[in-house]
């Protein structure tokens, strides 16, 4: 996924790019041996000196051609300047209607990842109210500690000389599998990757130290916490470490027949151990928020307007709304003045779209919807 992606960005850029970040990887299909793997990947949008890259993984059946969705992920990638100043991407070419809907998408993707730490701050409060675990039979969380090294040789890094990006996740899910395996004597599934930063890179010849630990557990899921720091030689001899990223990997677990197993309890020993613990209740509750608010389930048409939720209602409401007035079959019903009314007629549904001009200068406008802080001059429900 990493290497499509940056081929991808690269082919836009026509320059080097690195990985910058990850937003969250849910897997709905596992891929088996024997089966075709497809990736697709394509950029979605340019800003500046960073582009969003569209990633869809999918796998097929030989036997009976069926084809399942794997996942669907966005990764973001910054172009390498050449020389000291900054490379300005040009515009992605929008070319059908799926290419809009995801060019006018990902904007809001990338106000939600830019706001995701005030999110979970403000969520990490409320759960810092709540008690830890105090059951007897309870695991200690330290219990589950797992430590790894790598070393990076030449077939892990990329074109640049840096280690890959999948690589280094896929030595993540390896050593936070064995972490979540102690607690359940089975073959842990990785079922999401939460969202996460390269905070720095590596380099062939680095030595990576993988530290991995259960956060905390939720009847039939567990998190386990990743962080990854990378030494040189000299590094290695002074013990001076670099961080360079930090993941949360969500596990499940299935018995002989299928059927889901349910993990212990787990109670933290430290004070580190606490804040881990209720930082996985923070990232639960955004995940399933997210995971309600984006699976358009008819039966639920609406959600409680929260500020926690905020970017992921309006996210929601964007995607619904671009999908709906990019449908053919929009008839004009009236205009007068600056105003037009049109009408969309589907089986008992009945939507109207208006639209209205407004005399502003193009650089104002596009100053007040570009930046995010000034979203509340002219969005009231926006806090």
């Amino acid at each position: 996924m990493d290497a499509a992606a940056c081929l991808a960005a690269e082919k836009h850029a026509g320059v080097s790019c690195v990985t910058a970040s990850m937003d969250d990887i849910q897997f709905e299909e596992a891929a088996r041996v024997g089966q075709i793997i497809s990736i697709r990947t394509k950029v979605n949008r340019a800003f500046k000196t960073s582009m969003e890259v569209g990633i869809k993984v999918t796998v097929q059946d030989v036997l009976t051609n069926a084809e399942k969705i794997v996942s669907v992920a966005y990764a973001t990638y910054v172009a390498k300047p050449v020389d000291a100043g900054k490379v300005e991407l040009k515009p992605v070419e929008l070319l059908s209607a799926e290419d809009h809907l995801e060019h006018t998408l990902a904007i809001e993707r990338r106000r939600i990842r830019l706001g995701y730490v005030q999110v979970f701050q403000k969520l990490m409060q409320e759960s810092n109210k709540e008690d830890t675990c105090e059951e007897k039979d309870a695991v200690s969380t330290e219990h589950t500690h797992v430590q790894s090294t790598e070393l990076v040789l030449p077939p892990h890094a990329n074109h640049h000389g840096n280690t890959f990006g999948g690589q280094i996740m896929a030595w993540m899910q390896t050593v936070a599998s064995i972490s979540a395996s102690r607690l359940c004597r089975s073959h842990p599934i990785l079922k999401s990757v939460n969202m996460f930063k390269f905070w720095g890179p590596s380099f062939v010849g680095d030595r990576l130290v993988f530290n991995a630990i259960v956060n905390n557990t939720f009847h039939n899921s567990v998190e386990v916490g990743v962080r990854v720091e990378a030494y040189n030689c000299e590094e290695w001899i002074k013990d001076q470490p670099r961080h360079i990223n930090s993941a949360f990997l969500t596990f499940n677990a299935v018995n002989d027949k299928g059927e889901l197993l349910t993990f212990p309890r787990v109670k933290p020993t430290t004070q580190d151990g606490v804040r881990r613990y209720h930082g996985a209740i923070a990232r639960r509750r955004i995940r399933l928020t997210r995971k309600c608010m984006l699976s358009a389930k008819g039966d639920k048409p609406s959600d409680a307007w929260e500020t926690s939720n905020q970017a992921y209602l309006s996210y929601s409401n964007i995607a619904a709304l671009t999908h709906l007035a990019s449908k053919p079959g929009w008839d004009i019903t009236k205009t007068l003045d600056n105003v037009r009314i049109w009408t969309h007629e589907e089986g008992a549904v009945l939507s109207f779209k208006v639209e209205m001009q407004v005399k502003v200068p193009s650089h104002v406008a596009f100053s007040l919807l570009s930046d995010f802080s000034l979203r509340q001059h002219w969005d009231r429900h926006f806090l």
